[in-house]
């Protein structure tokens, strides 16, 4: 290990004593070692505090004080005064505050006590996850002092746990966008928040701009962006509405919230790691023998690495002796919302709890009883390919602004650590911040949304950050391929308009409302619900051979999307048995995820008059299921090439095919497929098809015919567009 001038020199290969209750100075030096893992001296880039002043004391001193002498010991309420004056004199107003400052849930309470909702209008917090709707609505209710969903409520989709006597309703970024479409100008609302806005969804850059042209019209309308890493400057610009040179008359104005609750240590590793699930269980149980009591948080990048690293955890626990109990918390996305929750029970006597999560609990939310943080440095994320322009999950690593986000999660109760499983220079060659979801993901369900709330020229809309043209021009390109715009680019009726109505992407949606001409609705909607979940199959620990043969054995030689209708229609048979997930290596959790989305789709089916049938018994009930996929995902059509890979018909672009495929346990590849998800450069979720389907079904987007004739009629329509 590395030291700084003043510091205790401890033997390097000396393991950190056992510690339970106080830490001396001295110890608090101590870094768990994992193996061949070598964590530098902290640093202490998160906390104003010097490094000597950190973690001397390992006890939250204000958990025995009631919950409103607790508030006024966070750091914002020093600055209470000045948020509201703010408020009042300016349209606009952007909070920097470091994370644990109490931002997310002193703000809407210091807007209520100061009379905001006392007109009968509403104060609204948008947040970009329901499980910081949740939470942040859970909490402030507690500190209010009053039931959930009357004075304090929450909105997320198919959930509304508020009523009309609401003064402060948290809600999703997406919902307030949906409540647009029926109010456009927000009138029941008179101050407006968005919090975490460096997430930058697509969700939260729509809202921005729609909210900046509300304010145009509504002189009334006061809102507040907040976040502990963004470029205020950016914000602040954007929603500017002073035209003139005289500062009196500015409309937006920044102010910072300095300090947090507690200080946190980061220590990161001298080299990097090999294998960061690996080393992340490692970490874990090191921390577990050699640190005292505390809650452990750990970053993974999605579901499969956090059942994967859930499992090893859990093993790893029953040889661990003279130690606390270990006991190990999933929570991402796909899990339903009571498994979410579970993150938030408090701990037992005698216990340590464990959240291995994604990046889902990077912002906004608090988990009870956190002092430790495992950060692995990377993240799943949706990007689009500028070369052939298909949509991707890729993993890549985080930005400076999400590690500092995360490092920030150890210091909410009681003075933290994070242990950073890459090199301090790694660090360094981070991005600042992660690039706006607009920027870089299929815009194809966002000009949908926004000509739905009726932005015709999506071209001049105002964005905080523009998105690329070829982005925009491939999104109103499939959109019109699928039949949701016309020539003029204006939705179709009554098609586009139902499109824009399910909270799904376009092309699954187009699969839906199609499902009734195609007589198999009742299999297409099971399908769509699958295609929503990340993992059909679990693959054990220490079972991987027995889990390959389960999954051959549901495997159909059609595809995936056939396995998972296979799947589900077997779950369903078993009553929806745990038990029967668990003999069959089954994801139970995503499966009962899959069900409840199911019966959301049937419901605006039925909403939109599609017949429920269903071609169980037809002879070409497997025909007719995928004719109605390529419906929807012509546009991702592959052929078999030479090479062992599958080339996109449009592009010619090479991917292989994913590793868990069910067309990896056929003899020979099939020759046409189609894919609805693409990981890294694989595809995955894929079809069997006949090519002839595809000008059947779609004549306006492929040309058929051998090369010559092909290049024949290319010639042709150039000559045309010459004579013009």
């Amino acid at each position: 290990m590395s030291y700084h001038p003043g510091h205790g020199h401890r033997d390097a290969r000396k393991p950190a004593p056992a510690r339970r209750g106080f830490a001396c100075p001295d110890d608090s030096a101590d870094v768990p070692r994992t193996g061949p893992l070598v964590f530098e001296e902290r640093t202490s880039e998160t906390s104003a505090q010097p490094v000597e002043d950190q973690l001397k004391v390992h006890n939250n001193p204000y958990s025995s004080l009631n919950i409103q002498q607790q508030r006024i010991r966070l750091p914002i309420f020093k600055n209470r005064g000045h948020i509201l004056y703010m408020c009042e004199r300016y349209r606009t107003v952007i909070i920097v505050g470091e994370t644990g400052c109490g931002k997310s849930t002193q703000v809407p309470q210091f807007l209520l006590e100061a009379g905001w909702a006392s007109d009968g209008r509403q104060i609204a917090i948008t947040q970009p996850r329901r499980v910081a709707v949740v939470t942040l609505a859970t909490r402030v209710a507690e500190e209010k002092d009053c039931l959930l969903g009357h004075d304090v409520g929450y909105t997320v989709r198919f959930d509304d746990v508020s009523d009309k006597d609401t003064k402060v309703k948290f809600m999703t970024d997406g919902l307030l966008l949906r409540e647009i479409l029926v109010d456009p100008l927000l009138s029941k609302y008179s101050i407006i928040m968005i919090d975490e806005a460096h997430e930058r969804s697509c969700n939260t850059d729509i809202l921005l701009g729609l909210l900046r042209k509300i304010m145009q019209v509504r002189n009334d309308l006061r809102i507040i962006v907040s976040s502990a890493t963004l470029d205020a400057e950016l914000f602040k610009n954007f929603f500017e509405m002073n035209e003139t040179s005289n500062p009196d008359k500015d409309t937006a104005a920044i102010i910072s919230v300095e300090g947090r609750t507690h200080p946190v240590s980061v220590h990161h590793t001298k080299t990097p790691v090999p294998d960061y699930c690996q080393s992340a269980v490692d970490t874990v149980i090191n921390i577990h023998k050699h640190e005292m009591a505390g809650d452990i948080l750990v970053f993974l990048t999605g579901q499969d690495e956090v059942e994967d690293v859930c499992e090893k955890l859990r093993e790893a626990s029953t040889s661990l002796r003279n130690v606390d109990r270990l006991w190990v918390v999933p929570c991402y996305g796909a899990l339903p919302a009571k498994e979410q929750m579970k993150a938030f029970d408090s701990t037992p006597h005698g216990t340590r709890k464990v959240v291995v999560a994604t990046n889902i609990a990077e912002a906004s939310i608090t988990i009870p009883g956190i002092c430790y943080v495992i950060d692995t440095g990377f993240v799943k994320l949706r990007a689009v390919n500028s070369k052939h322009g298909v949509e991707s999950l890729m993993r890549v690593t985080i930005s400076k602004a999400s590690a500092e986000q995360r490092a920030g999660r150890a210091g909410r109760i009681r003075p933290g650590k994070c242990y950073r499983l890459y090199p301090q220079n790694e660090l360094n060659k981070m991005a600042e911040g992660t690039i706006p979801e607009i920027q870089r993901c299929n815009l194809a369900p966002t000009i949908l949304q926004l000509k739905a709330l009726g932005i015709q020229n999506v071209h001049k809309f105002h964005y905080l950050s523009p998105p690329p043209s070829w982005s925009m021009i491939n999104g109103l390109e499939l959109l019109y391929a699928l039949e949701a715009i016309d020539e003029r680019s204006q939705l179709t009726v009554p098609l586009g308009i139902q499109m824009a109505e399910f909270p799904l992407p376009p092309m699954h949606s187009k699969c839906l409302l199609k499902s009734g001409e195609f007589e198999c609705s009742e299999e297409i909607v099971t399908i769509v619900a699958m295609m929503q979940i990340q993992d059909v199959f679990v693959t054990p620990f220490r079972a991987r051979h027995q889990a390959d043969v389960m999954r051959k054995k549901f495997s159909v030689e059609e595809g995936d999307h056939m396995t998972m209708l296979n799947v589900f229609s077997k779950f369903q048979e078993s009553g929806k048995s745990k038990k029967w997930c668990t003999d069959h290596f089954v994801n139970y959790r995503g499966l009962m995820r899959a069900d409840n989305v199911r019966s959301q789709l049937v419901r605006l089916l039925k909403r939109f008059e599609i017949p429920k049938i269903s071609c169980r018994g037809l002879i070409n009930a497997s025909e007719n299921i995928r004719r109605c996929l390529v419906t929807g995902f012509f546009s991702q059509a592959a052929k078999y090439h030479y090479t062992g890979k599958y080339m996109t018909v449009k592009e010619n672009f090479a991917f292989n095919m994913y590793k868990g495929s069910s067309i990896m346990f056929k003899k020979d590849y099939p020759q046409w497929v189609i894919f609805t998800e693409v990981m890294q450069e694989s595809i995955r979720d894929v079809t069997v098809i006949d090519p002839e389907w595809l000008y059947e079904l779609a004549p306006h987007y492929y040309e058929f015919g051998t090369e010559g004739e092909l290049a024949e009629k290319r010639q042709k329509a150039g000559e045309d567009e010459e004579d013009l």
